[in-house]
């Protein structure tokens, strides 16, 4: 029976049982609706994976809870490579954070596989806020404490701890308005019901550059291309603000590891794609494809920095 190409790697690499040729398909198990940045992040991926792995692809939305529905999903099925889950900052860094009980253990659960993409953030805030730039922005906080609100998509979201990061690290105090999503959060921002929003930067852009929002700071390495007049974090020495949100792909606990490095090489090779980089940069999103070393070493980052964040905000979902 002939064998489909798999990159570079060699027959006997195959996982034991798995019959590429048979075309089992892999899973990407999304814990968020079809539609927003972590689908459209998997569905980019499917056809140059299946093309690569020599078998098919598919995307199993998974949604609620946060994300903890889809990420329970993944943390019981069986261990064979043939089921992934989209993991993101707010599955694996979050949520351990804000939520004493989880269906599931982000670090015993799984097996990182590799970080797929960064999503740089944003903060922003409406045109009526009297401040065209960041040390007027914390002036003019410092001299109203308490009188200026921010938006969240809700408790316990990255928004949500982005703002109280900020609050720390800025020795500042706004009040925390949550909403029921991100739609209704950034319609009121617009509105100018609320003053202040932490956002990713694709899902703001649109609207800064029509001059509806002002934006201030963005948390990435460097200044972006699309906001040359916007300093990072990074710049204005807020480093711990500075992390970008992120994506990646997880298996579960006792994956073997050739699985996991399959999937991880394919991953990477698929990241160098033109055209997948250039699909992907059109929603804000910067390709990584990280080792699983580093990816675990990431989660573990994220988790620490998540909860000293929920204790100083006093944030338990519970």
């Amino acid at each position: 029976m002939q064998r489909r190409p798999l990159l570079a790697l060699a027959a006997g690499s195959l996982l034991p049982g798995i019959s590429l040729a048979q075309g089992r398909p892999l899973r990407l198990v999304v814990p968020f609706p079809p539609g927003g940045a972590t689908d459209i992040t998997a569905r980019v991926l499917t056809e140059p994976l299946s093309r690569l792995l020599g078998q098919p692809v598919v995307v199993d939305n998974r949604a609620g809870a946060g994300g903890s529905i889809g990420m329970a999903e993944v943390a019981k099925s069986a261990p064979d490579g043939l089921t992934l889950g989209v993991a993101t900052l707010s599955t694996h860094g979050v949520n351990p954070a804000v939520y004493k009980k989880l269906p599931y253990d982000p670090i015993k659960d799984f097996a990182a596989v590799t970080e797929i993409v960064k999503a740089p953030g944003v903060v922003v805030v409406n045109p009526s806020v009297p401040a065209t730039n960041f040390e007027e922005f914390i002036r003019y906080l410092k001299a109203n404490p308490g009188k200026v609100t921010y938006a969240s998509p809700g408790n316990g979201t990255i928004g949500h701890m982005w703002g109280e990061l900020f609050k720390s690290t800025t020795n500042t105090f706004m009040v925390h308005i949550p909403y029921r999503g991100a739609g209704p959060a950034l319609n009121d921002l617009l509105a100018g019901q609320v003053s202040v929003y932490f956002d990713q930067v694709a899902s703001s852009l649109p609207y800064i550059q029509a001059g509806k929002l002002r934006a201030l700071a963005v948390s990435w390495g460097k200044r972006l291309d699309v906001l040359p007049a916007v300093p990072t974090y990074g710049e204005l020495t807020l480093f711990s603000n500075n992390d970008p949100s992120w994506f990646g792909l997880v298996a579960p606990a006792g994956t073997p590891q050739v699985a996991v490095r399959r999937v991880q090489e394919a991953v990477a090779r698929t990241l160098r794609e033109p055209a997948v980089r250039e699909r992907l940069a059109g929603q804000g999103l910067f390709a990584s494809g990280t080792t699983p070393d580093d990816f675990a070493a990431q989660i573990r980052k994220e988790i620490d920095k998540m909860q000293r964040i929920s204790k100083f905000a006093r944030i338990n979902l519970d």
